[in-house]
């Protein structure tokens, strides 16, 4: 996220007002990101968007700072208070002990650079954490809609991380009846990529905590989502 990226433009801003009714999915990400927290100083949100999980995140107790090129997004992000930068190249390298990025990587022509930025940023002994979309089956309408580049294998994952400097130590698949899900509504016909809230508060209340039950026993294997924990060796 450096260079050129300063220009870039977000084009699914209303599916990421829509997500906010994803209350359990919302909370799983947020729980994440401070499950695999090291270090005690602030986070750096890589790809903040409008600022969902960085307020959730700060809600928490834990200072966040914003990386997001998008100017609309980045100027709503400093209203709201968080220091926000619009380029990695604003940031001094070994800057964090901890990078959380969520859903982003997907939006990036060119992935290789911005994990070597999230490397650079990082301080010996800090700590990486991707969650992405899974499995390009499942490549559709939405993600067309909001610019996506790709969804990802575990094993394109771990390459891309490894790639950059880092060591993985985890990287598994969530929530496998999303794949079903998924998968149901890109067969639909006609579908403009746009996400209705009543099936998204539907699917969050009644579908995802069981998926995330199911997940103990899948997640090496299918999922709608895949995410990585790696790091910055000393």
């Amino acid at each position: 996220m450096s260079g050129s990226d300063e220009q870039f433009e977000y084009t699914g801003s209303d599916n990421l007002e829509v997500m906010l009714e994803a209350e359990n999915y919302n909370r799983f990400l947020t729980d994440q990101v401070l499950a695999n927290r090291v270090g005690g100083g602030a986070l750096l949100d890589f790809g903040a968007g409008i600022g969902t999980f960085a307020e959730m995140v700060q809600a928490r107790g834990v200072q966040v700072h914003c990386l997001e090129p998008d100017g609309t997004q980045g100027n709503l992000l400093r209203a709201k208070g968080f220091e926000t930068f619009a380029s990695s190249d604003d940031i001094a390298a070994e800057s964090y002990d901890y990078i959380y990025s969520l859903n982003v990587f997907e939006h990036i022509e060119d992935d290789g650079p911005a994990a070597r930025d999230a490397y650079r940023l990082l301080k010996p002994g800090g700590c990486l954490f991707i969650y992405v979309p899974a499995f390009q089956l499942l490549f559709g309408s939405m993600d067309r809609k909001v610019g996506h580049f790709r969804r990802y294998r575990r094993l394109g994952l771990l390459q891309l991380v490894r790639n950059a400097g880092f060591e993985a130590e985890r990287c598994a698949y969530a929530d496998c009846i999303g794949f079903f899900a998924t998968l149901a509504y890109n067969l639909k016909p006609g579908d403009d990529g746009g996400i209705n809230p009543a099936t998204i508060k539907l699917y969050d209340r009644v579908l995802f905590p069981v998926s995330r039950v199911i997940d103990r026993l899948t997640s090496s294997f299918i999922g709608k989502n895949v995410f990585v924990r790696a790091i910055k060796p000393r």
